[in-house]
């Protein structure tokens, strides 16, 4: 697994209940059995070949009635996971573009915008409900969502006077930043929130040492938000390669 699969997983890890299987990552988020984002099976044939073992037992490791995906980098192996998977009745799903940036250069953005860090419980709550507003996910998640802050990952929200509209926030390991939790509420939009954390993000990791940024959204789809892609590339963000996804329901 290189480097940057690492931290990502690490970051995955700190939000969300892990079942460790041999060749497999599970992080599961119970208060969201809906969420395939947040459901995932990671790790696949990225240590060397998975076997068809492997497979079946990372995927009984999901809990009954959880809707989740099977992370396929595109290193991982052997050719014949993608078929095990579909014989096992899971389907192609919406893959994750995996995006990297250097420090060399940092952004400049101007923004009507304040930006707070995450740590009161005001802060928190609001932290919260934009996630969850922004991602579409049930109101349970929220008391997960405002403990993130003590989970490793520096916390952000942008605000327009006093009234909270967008929140960010960035995870460090072994010298590299990982970016999620980037929502927007709706009537926000516009107003440049998303760059505005981007930016401050960006400077953050420079300032803890970090050599590279690490991010992800879904791939480009027609039909399919790219919005966040969009602002992802404006960042000074490259693509890296796309992450394929097998979506399936536990039996």
């Amino acid at each position: 697994m290189t480097r940057a699969e690492r931290v990502m997983l690490d970051a995955y890890r700190r939000f969300s209940d892990v079942v460790e299987t041999d060749g497999a990552v599970v992080v599961l988020v119970p208060e969201a059995p809906d969420s395939p984002m947040l459901n995932r099976i990671v790790g696949l044939g990225a240590d060397g070949p998975a076997t068809e073992a492997q497979v079946e037992e990372a995927l009984a490791a999901v809990p009954s009635g959880v809707r989740f995906y099977v992370a396929i980098a595109p290193e991982a192996g052997p050719p014949a996971l993608a078929g095990w998977l579909q014989a096992r009745g899971l389907e192609p799903g919406w893959g994750w573009m995996t995006f990297r940036r250097g420090l060399d250069t940092l952004p400049q953005v101007e923004s009507g915008l304040a930006l707070v860090d995450v740590a009161s419980t005001e802060h928190r709550a609001a932290f919260a409900q934009i996630v969850r507003i922004g991602y579409g996910l049930p109101e349970a998640l929220e008391g997960r969502l405002r403990r993130t802050p003590d989970t490793g990952w520096e916390c952000l929200l942008a605000l327009d006077g006093d009234e909270p509209a967008g929140a960010a926030a960035l995870y460090v390991s072994e010298g590299a930043g990982y970016l999620g939790f980037a929502a927007t509420l709706a009537e926000h939009r516009g107003k440049g929130a998303q760059s505005l954390l981007l930016a401050e993000r960006i400077r953050r990791a420079a300032a803890r040492g970090c050599d590279v940024l690490l991010t992800e959204t879904g791939e480009r789809r027609d039909g399919l938000p790219s919005n966040s892609y969009r602002n992802i590339l404006r960042a000074g963000f490259a693509e890296v390669a796309v992450t394929a996804h097998w979506v399936g329901v536990a039996g």
